[in-house]
């Protein structure tokens, strides 16, 4: 896309000039005669770099530059006049102007310095949606659910991103835990500091102190340098330990003397050195068993889980499925389109689904069937054990009928109507994915809420 220019000077032959020489370079130029001209046109059209003359009439340069700094501070801004004082060049790079051009001025450097302007906010630009995107995909919106469970989920991250506690993470596997460890680093003051992860379960028993906490050269055979560790490498950030459980027990004290003293040694170094980093530690076992089996430290245990967050398992937030099939469907397909992106069936097979492997799995599902081809999601792109599996209905062996006997109508109207009740608030009541949660039509819901009087209740759910 060529760059927009302003060229603003009360003298018509440089507008003029300068508009000639910057179109000929491939820039499209509007000319103002004066500042109020040119705030009057930036109100309409967005510019990309303002080259304004200083000395105007009426309101001049600088304070011109003083206002597009505050109502449009993306756009690059060069001054140039005939008259250069070190007073003048040195207000004008305070209030952000890129450079300063005296007069006169040579084609060349003009050419230059236009470009070399331009590059610069195009930089800034790239900086500033490189963060935007960070954020999204890192802050709060990676984690995806509305239901209770992943509620409270939110308000633990909002609570602890702003300390300094060590924070311990716990579930299945894919239920999101490195997604919450991001989350808390991306909310917190630490952000723009790195955010380093490690799989302590991935590390053979021999390279985990020193991809830890580095090695002086000649610590052992192949060091043939200083190398620094993750603790370092995230200084001033925020380490993640994925599956700390698997750390051995002799790492398990060195940790919990970093954590003590804030400080580490190099492997073969001499040194100590200060680590200012926050420790988010993840886990699937159950370290509180792992502690009664002497297969985790107590002390390190209590130093970690200062605050513990919970992620669920996708079975305990089936009303989320929704949802996360969208998200993963907009990630992965190439087509666009506001239509149905999946049929009820096969919605129904994935609430029957038991998800071993969570969100990760059913990520990987949707993805199966985008990369298929499938523009719907249908029952035919699903695996066989997706499509086959059913929630067994489990028998209640305490119910036996009283000895006076029962209603049997009424207490299976009392089971339906609670049933439905219930599938109304998994679904965040919409009628729809309420249905589909009870495996029948919609026109059959429909039905029973009116049967039972509870279609009026629920009026604006769809």
């Amino acid at each position: 896309m060529r760059a927009r220019v302003l060229v603003v000077d009360d003298e018509l032959s440089m507008r003029e000039f300068l508009a000639i020489l910057l179109d000929g370079e491939g820039y499209l130029v509007d000319q103002a005669e004066s500042a109020e001209d040119a705030l009057c046109r930036m109100a309409r059209e967005y510019y990309d770099l303002v080259i304004s003359d200083v000395s105007m009439p009426g309101l001049g340069g600088i304070e011109l530059l003083g206002r597009i700094k505050t109502d449009s501070p993306d756009t690059a801004v060069l001054m140039i006049t005939a008259f250069t004082t070190a007073e003048q060049a040195v207000e004008a790079m305070k209030l952000g102007a890129y450079d300063y051009i005296g007069k006169p001025f040579k084609v060349e450097e003009v050419k230059v310095l236009v470009r070399k302007a331009l590059e610069k906010r195009s930089l800034v630009q790239e900086n500033k949606r490189l963060k935007a995107e960070v954020q999204e995909r890192f802050g709060f919106s990676g984690l995806i659910g509305k239901s209770k469970l992943m509620r409270e989920v939110y308000d633990l991250i909002a609570k602890v991103s702003h300390s300094t506690a060590n924070v311990l993470i716990s579930g299945e596997s894919g239920t999101g835990k490195e997604l919450a460890a991001k989350a808390i680093h991306y909310n917190s003051p630490r952000k723009n500091a790195p955010f380093v992860a490690v799989n302590c379960g991935a590390i053979p028993d021999t390279l985990i102190e020193s991809e830890l906490f580095g090695h002086a050269k000649g610590a052992f055979t192949g060091a043939i340098a200083d190398r620094p560790g993750l603790f370092e490498q995230a200084e001033g950030g925020t380490l993640f330990l994925d599956e700390i459980g698997e750390l051995p027990l002799l790492l398990q004290a060195k940790l919990l003397r970093v954590l003590q003293e804030r400080e580490f040694r190099r492997v073969g170094g001499g040194v100590s050195l200060k680590a200012d980093v926050r420790i988010v530690a993840a886990s699937n076992r159950n370290l509180e068993e792992q502690v009664r089996e002497g297969t985790f430290r107590e002390d390190l245990f209590y130093r970690l889980n200062v605050v513990q967050i919970r992620m669920p398992s996708l079975k305990e937030r089936t009303e989320d499925i929704p949802a996360l099939v969208e998200h993963f469907y907009r990630k992965y397909a190439i087509w666009s389109g506001s239509g149905e992106i999946i049929t009820p069936e096969a919605l129904h097979a994935l609430f029957n689904y038991q998800f071993p492997g969570n969100v990760r799995e059913l990520e990987n599902l949707v993805e199966r069937c985008v990369v298929l081809g499938s523009r719907v999601i249908s029952l035919d792109c699903l695996p066989q054990n997706v499509r086959e599996q059913r929630i067994a209905v489990r028998p209640c062996s305490e119910m036996e009928i009283p000895e006076e006997g029962m209603d049997l109508q009424a207490f299976l109207d009392t089971l339906e109507r609670k049933l439905l009740v219930q599938a109304l608030e998994k679904s965040g009541g919409v009628k729809k994915r309420a249905a589909v949660l009870l495996g029948m039509t919609f026109r059959s819901f429909r039905y029973r809420l009116a049967k039972f009087g509870m279609e009026d209740e629920d009026q604006d759910a769809t």
